[in-house]
């Protein structure tokens, strides 16, 4: 695939660049685009990228790409995004994807069957000891889900904030719920599944923003299972966790950035006194990380076999949709149940709905 970059601040060096050389053998970077002259050609002369762009347009029409990676700030993504499938380049889009669920659903009816298609950077997915509790608890292995817990509590100081479209409405989506809280967010949903109703608060506590510094939510799922969300920028021990216990299991994961087999924890319930049947608990079949890599190899597979990634179409919408009825939730003073913000729900058009903190 030729591999096209779009936005060549710190997320693409860091991430994006590693995971396509992880799969030379399948991807190659053509070409990288940004609006500041300097920065893009500094870009390409370090990663030995070929061409360099200022107009996202004039690259796709001169290097037709594969695969576009879309890196630029949140407000940018849904036009961006549609650009791309339009000139028949698959996307992976960093999170979050877009501002509203009304701007994904018109970007994504860009997408064609067989593809293109885009997909969101939910990489906690695809690491390693995911696959395997999912796996597990689709077989049956650990009983029934029962309570999960996930926090993603982090620190970013006054100054993170002073990046113009961060911590704002309209270019940024929302604050940690948006932003940083997504990924574990995900990670709880591709395991337990669907969600039935959010109960939520949000606060702006210490950081000078339009948008939220904190969030908490109560998530029912349809499986009956029951979740307590944490979000935060504010504090100092920064952690993300997450804590599924099941009727025979508890299994606890926590990490920062990035998890591997290691940070998986697995403690039988009293019951459970089998201890082959718990060293299976314990043992993935592979250690894979968390990481950009492991989902792009993923994509790379869907792209090959012509069908849709897992992050892409409802797979990307679903954690999305969490978020606008948490903020939904918080915002109004009552629960949100999956399914009523429609085209009709100012939350639909904004994650806020238009209502401020």
């Amino acid at each position: 695939m030729r591999a096209a970059i779009v936005g060549t601040g710190g997320i693409a060096g860091i991430c994006h660049v590693p995971a396509l050389w992880a799969e030379a053998h399948r991807a190659e970077i053509v070409a990288a685009v940004d609006i500041d002259p300097v920065r893009v050609k500094d870009f390409c002369t370090e990663h030995g990228v070929p061409a360099a762009y200022t107009d996202l347009e004039e690259m796709l029409a001169e290097t037709h790409p594969d695969l576009v990676h879309v890196c630029t700030p949140p407000h940018l993504h849904a036009a961006q995004v549609a650009a791309c499938l339009r000139a028949g380049a698959w996307v992976l889009c960093e999170k979050p994807p877009c501002l509203s669920l009304a701007e994904y659903d018109a970007m994504i009816a860009a997408e064609r069957d067989g593809g293109p298609y885009a997909a969101v950077v939910y990489q906690h997915r695809f690491g390693s000891g995911a696959r395997h509790l999912r796996r597990l608890i689709a077989e049956g292995e650990l009983g029934r889900p029962l309570v999960a817990v996930c926090l993603t509590t982090w620190y970013r100081d006054h100054a993170y904030f002073d990046v113009p479209w961060r911590g704002r409405w309209d270019t940024e989506g929302g604050g940690p719920t948006m932003g940083h809280g997504i990924h574990q967010m995900d990670l709880l949903l591709a395991t337990l599944g669907d969600w039935a109703e959010v109960r939520a608060m949000a606060g702006r506590l210490d950081r000078d923003i339009e948008t939220e510094d904190v969030s908490l939510a109560s998530v029912r799922f349809e499986n009956g299972a029951l979740a307590s969300i944490v979000n935060s920028v504010l504090s100092p021990r920064e952690e993300s966790r997450l804590r599924f216990d099941l009727t025979d299991a508890t299994v606890e994961l926590s990490h920062l950035y990035g998890y591997e087999n290691t940070d998986w924890t697995y403690t039988p319930a009293p019951h459970v006194t089998d201890e082959a049947r718990i060293a299976a608990w314990r043992t993935p079949e592979a250690d894979v990380p968390s990481s950009h890599t492991a989902l792009l190899a993923d994509l790379l597979d869907a792209y090959e076999r012509g069908e849709r990634p897992e992050t892409s179409g409802a797979g990307g919408r679903q954690t999305l949709e969490l978020i606008a009825a948490l903020y939904k939730s918080a915002l109004t003073g009552r629960p949100v149940h999956r399914g009523e913000i429609d085209e009709t729900d100012p939350f639909y058009r904004e994650m806020n709905g238009g209502m401020q903190l």
